[in-house]
């Protein structure tokens, strides 16, 4: 674990803050993403697909995506 995920903290799930600022639905809208801690994923609030992180990685990836109920 680096000194910056050790900063980041449980809240942005080892991902860098100001990466997360930046960060935005794949798709053809580009929502900013939120963070859902319990599950692990980032979310985007106007299509509901929840993406998920892996050691701190966002997978950003529509075919990895899961459809979130609305």
């Amino acid at each position: 674990m680096t000194e910056d995920t050790r900063a980041a903290g449980p809240q942005t799930l080892g991902i860098d803050p100001a990466l997360l600022e930046i960060l935005a639905c794949p798709d053809t809208h580009h929502t900013a993403l939120t963070v859902d801690v319990e599950a692990s994923e980032l979310v985007c609030p106007t299509c509901s697909r929840a993406f998920p992180v892996r050691d701190g990685i966002p997978v950003l990836l529509l075919d990895e995506a899961r459809q979130r109920p609305a």
